[in-house]
């Protein structure tokens, strides 16, 4: 078993949309005069491997069930036989630990000065990440079989990665930050509505009952919509709530290609459709992300 099926198995493909988070939370705080280099290292190293802790726990959680034997894209470890269900569930366990170990010093190193209640206090935010990574797909109550998958990507990719990582750096809180923080958690969730709507007859007949399943495709193509609609309309809410310079609306330059994403949703007829508008949505988003934190900075 070679390290590049490791590699493969991590997806790191959905890093991107992972950091997206991380890098707008921090802009935001520098854009108001805060930045530590280490809380934005230790932010990323964190969020690295809660991502590749739950790719290899979906894997994981996905594969023991079956349901990714007929999954369309992307072959997942377990199913295609690359890797033993034994061995991931032991990676698993080592990303978990090192979730947790780089999640408390986060939290110990960025909170040193607002005292032990908020290092306890992210610490244990850290930890119900931790589970949140693990209990999408593993156990008999998966939440990701329930359909509650997008609540939790909004979330944590969302709220508590623009919110956390800005507060991390500041040492202040602004709940108006939680807007772009839910722009972000919106196109994290137009991301996974896509990898629904691809996996829809297999997630159906293993009995994952996801929201794409529950809205049907009709229904799941306008809440695709929806959310990039309203990532769009919170972020210039924002900039109507702080503006700042002409530069604010750097992050328009994305616009082309959110459009672009979802002409091609609205026109797809099949799971090969959806495959390839994941990447681009990922990459759009972070695109997104950037701009928008690069527009306040400036």
């Amino acid at each position: 078993m070679g390290i590049k099926v490791w590699i493969a198995a991590a997806r790191l493909r959905t890093l991107p949309l992972a950091f997206a988070s991380i890098f707008l939370g921090s802009m935001l705080a520098l854009s108001r005069g805060y930045f530590d280099f280490w809380i934005f290292f230790l932010a990323l190293l964190t969020t690295l491997f809660y991502q590749v802790l739950s790719n290899y726990a979906n894997d994981y959680g996905d594969g023991v069930k079956g349901t990714d034997n007929n999954r369309v894209g992307e072959a997942r470890a377990i199913a295609s036989g690359l890797i033993s269900a034994q061995d991931m569930r032991k990676a698993v366990w080592l990303f978990t630990a090192l979730s947790i170990l780089s999640g408390t010093l986060l939290s110990f190193y960025a909170c040193r000065d607002l005292g032990l209640w908020y290092q306890l206090g992210f610490t244990a935010l850290g930890l119900l990440a931790t589970w949140a990574a693990i209990s999408y797909t593993v156990g008999d109550r998966a939440y990701g079989y329930s359909g509650l998958g997008d609540l939790f990507v909004l979330i944590f990719f969302g709220f508590v990665g623009v919110g956390g990582s800005f507060f991390l750096q500041s040492g202040d809180w602004d709940s108006y930050v939680l807007l772009p923080g839910a722009s972000i958690g919106f196109l994290a969730m137009a991301v996974l509505n896509l990898n629904n709507m691809r996996d829809r007859e297999g997630d159906a007949q293993s009995g994952k009952k996801t929201l794409a399943i529950r809205l049907g495709e009709r229904g799941a193509k306008a809440y695709h919509t929806l959310l990039l609609v309203f990532a769009f309309d919170l972020a210039f809410l924002y900039n109507r709530i702080y503006p700042s310079s002409f530069w604010q609306n750097l992050y328009f330059l994305s616009l082309p290609l959110i459009l672009l994403n979802l002409r091609k949703v609205l026109k797809a007829q099949g799971p090969k459709d959806y495959e390839p508008l994941l990447k681009q949505l990922a990459l759009t988003s972070l695109l997104f992300a950037l701009l928008f934190g690069l527009g306040k900075v400036l």
